[in-house]
């Protein structure tokens, strides 16, 4: 079993709740678990609720840093439709609300409809012909980093310490252990990478929403990303994030409001 599906593992214990370990694998730059990683969790309980098997669509706000140690997600069913269902869920530790979270699942399986792209894939060379700016090693106390293969067509300015104040990176991203990326995987992806705002110098920021829109379920391989900031007004500031999957096609998007935590 892949690191991700162990360290998302959930026991049901009767009344839609379900108890999970949170580890020091998925930690961020904080020191602290990784918001995203802790929204896989919760949609892995969720899931096992409702009746369509793939994510559509989350939002989560996150309350509290969560520590290392168990957790417990108790979900609930707001409705349960045809083509669309959709329940909430809130991760608590220790007492403490920490996240709470509104999901929508469908299954991809029965999608059809017209279809219009405007934009596409970032233009990489193959991941093959790209650099690891980890290659020498992972960032102290970074261990999500540990997780995922990074790979970009140079080395960003930010990792050399000198930020291109660009607000935007693209690059190509995998698990480091072999995973096949699936619609749960993609809901955590989204908030891995490094933020877009590392591009201006900003050395941490936390999330305090984030919203994601999962696509279609993605093919195996490498996925290519792109993530940009445009606005940080007064310690605040948006993420969009996009993913696209090994044959060009948008898996996942996301959204995230962040604040900036100097420190």
């Amino acid at each position: 079993m892949s690191e991700f599906d162990t360290d998302t593992a959930v026991t049901p214990v009767g009344d839609g709740t379900y108890t999970a370990t949170v580890t020091d694998r998925w930690n961020a730059i904080s020191d602290r678990p990784n918001g995203g990683h802790l929204m896989a969790i919760m949609l892995r309980a969720l899931g096992a609720e409702l009746p369509q098997p793939d994510p559509l669509v989350t939002s989560a706000f996150f309350l509290r840093p969560a520590q290392v140690g168990p957790v417990t997600v108790h979900t609930s069913l707001t409705r349960a439709g045809r083509r669309i269902s959709t329940g909430e869920a809130r991760l608590t530790q220790d007492g403490k609300d920490l996240v709470r979270l509104t999901a929508s699942y469908l299954d991809f399986g029965q999608t059809s409809g017209r279809t219009a792209m405007l934009e596409q894939a970032p233009d990489l060379p193959a991941p093959a012909d790209c650099v690891n700016p980890l290659a020498k090693g992972g960032v102290p106390g970074v261990t999500i980093a540990d997780r995922f293969e990074f790979r970009y067509a140079e080395v960003p300015g930010w990792f050399l310490g000198k930020p291109g104040e660009s607000g935007t990176s693209e690059f190509w991203v995998r698990f480091a252990d072999g995973r096949e990326p699936d619609g749960l995987a993609l809901a955590a992806l989204v908030d891995s990478a490094a933020p877009a705002v590392l591009d201006f110098g900003v050395l941490n920021s936390s999330t305090i929403e984030l919203t994601v829109h999962l696509r279609a379920r993605p093919a195996p391989g490498w996925l290519a990303c792109r993530v940009s900031t445009r606005y940080l007004i007064e310690g605040l500031h948006e993420e969009d994030f996009e993913v696209w999957d090994s044959k060009g096609s948008l898996v996942a998007q996301s959204r995230q409001l962040g604040l900036i935590t100097e420190r």
